[in-house]
């Protein structure tokens, strides 16, 4: 009797443990399976067109930049314009003629008119503009102005003469101005300390096949006191 009262306790725990052990089975939760990514939403038709309309008023920016900086040039109380020009060369001295009016280096001389002079090499040596000015100053500054920014690239050395007729030069290299496409000029700058002499003529060169194609200049001033 107390045999099988043993083995009826010990089937009776057993029925109980797999009962509970099927209960917490049928109690786990069952994963969730991930949720379908969201498709990128589409930037509303607003977006776009304030970006077509930044994108316009920095363009006018841009030009009234360049205005108010050519603004600043033309008029500035201290630059004053060649009053002769001569050069080491023009375009087609070399046909057995007269060169075109319309290139002779006198056109670099005065202030911005849309003539200019042209040199009659593309790709080969190097070509000068020499320029004089009536009022001997004390320099800082010179501007070069290149009709379309066609060339720029080539100029490779400013002198400045002093009245006793010596050329100084002030700056050489590799110009690093690039054709300024906000405005029909581009305007070759270079700043420099103060001269303790006074200054009465200008120098330009350019290294003709560092930019090939004719190189062009419409005007010269020169800044000081």
């Amino acid at each position: 009797m107390k045999r099988q009262a043993t083995i009826a306790i010990l089937m009776s725990t057993l029925i109980m443990t797999a009962c509970h052990k099927k209960d917490k089975q049928e109690e786990a939760p069952v994963a969730a399976a991930p949720a379908p990514a969201a498709a990128p939403a589409a930037p509303p038709p607003a977006a776009a067109q304030l970006t077509e309309q930044q994108e316009e008023m920095a363009k006018k920016q841009a030009l009234l930049d360049y205005g108010t900086m050519e603004d600043k040039y033309l008029n500035d109380p201290k630059g004053q314009w060649a009053a002769t020009a001569k050069a080491s060369s023009t375009f087609g001295d070399d046909n057995g003629r007269e060169p075109s009016e319309s290139n002779l280096a006198k056109n670099a001389a005065g202030p911005s008119d849309d003539r200019s002079w042209s040199n009659n090499n593309q790709d080969k040596g190097f070509d000068w503009l020499e320029l004089g000015f009536a009022k001997p100053v004390n320099a800082t500054e010179v501007r070069v102005i290149i009709p379309g920014g066609d060339g720029v690239e080539a100029v490779n050395k400013v002198e400045l003469q002093d009245e006793d007729g010596k050329w100084n030069t002030i700056w050489s290299g590799i110009s690093e101005v690039k054709q300024d496409r906000r405005g029909n000029r581009t305007w070759f700058v270079r700043t420099f300390d103060k001269t303790a002499y006074k200054v009465k003529g200008v120098k330009i060169t350019i290294a003709n096949n560092v930019q090939h194609g004719y190189k062009q200049v419409e005007a010269v001033q020169l800044v000081g006191d």
